[in-house]
């Protein structure tokens, strides 16, 4: 049985950069499922429609005579098909975008890639751009109103798994807060209690 539904939010954003981009699947549509349509059957017709649901060693027989991979993948009602290079009917049908040239935005996280001196593209993972400008800003705002121990556990408890873009704006932030405290003459943040490591989650139920 063809797995989809991430059992949550890190664990979507996991499967996509970690599973799919590092494998080659740049091309991509996303969208949100209805409130008053079934997720589930939703996700069969997906996976039937695209001829998801194969075994690698099918998928790795049809990659050798130019066809497509295509995979999807769901956390409540936000999904996304992604395709690797090559031929298949989800192109003809879908209207889909190249995540290297255009990331995907979703749950708070901005999903691309960046290209290495060597030419190959590497995952990215980071807090999108309006989410993390908001933070930074209720930061510098309230760097002095909280106390050292206030400030260091929100600075901890952030929702975001630290991927390593992630860790540093998580760093980013400290040093945001960091700025405004010592102007003030008053204690800086340890960088202890920011996030840095991320341990790999399971990502289906």
């Amino acid at each position: 049985m063809y797995r989809c539904e991430a059992a949550s939010i890190e664990g979507f954003v996991q499967q996509l950069a970690v599973s799919y981009l590092l494998n080659g699947y740049f091309h991509f549509v996303a969208g949100r499922i209805p409130e008053d349509k079934d997720p589930g059957a939703i996700d069969a017709t997906l996976i039937q429609r695209y001829e998801i649901n194969m075994s690698k060693w099918t998928r790795a027989r049809l990659k050798k005579q130019g066809r497509a991979g295509v995979q999807y993948l769901r956390h409540g009602r936000i999904f996304i098909i992604v395709a690797t290079e090559g031929k298949h009917r989800f192109f003809e049908r879908e209207r889909s975008r190249d995540i290297r040239h255009t990331g995907l935005e979703c749950f708070g996280y901005r999903v691309g890639c960046y290209q290495r001196p060597n030419g190959r593209w590497h995952p990215s993972v980071r807090i999108a751009p309006r989410k993390f400008k908001r933070l930074r800003r209720w930061f510098r705002r309230n760097a002095l109103r909280y106390d050292e121990a206030e400030i260091e556990q929100k600075l901890g408890s952030l929702p975001f798994a630290p991927f390593a873009a992630v860790a540093r704006q998580y760093v980013s932030l400290l040093h945001t807060v960091n700025r405004e405290r010592k102007r003030a003459g008053v204690s800086l943040i340890s960088a202890s209690c920011v996030r840095r490591r991320r341990r790999p989650v399971p990502v289906f139920a």
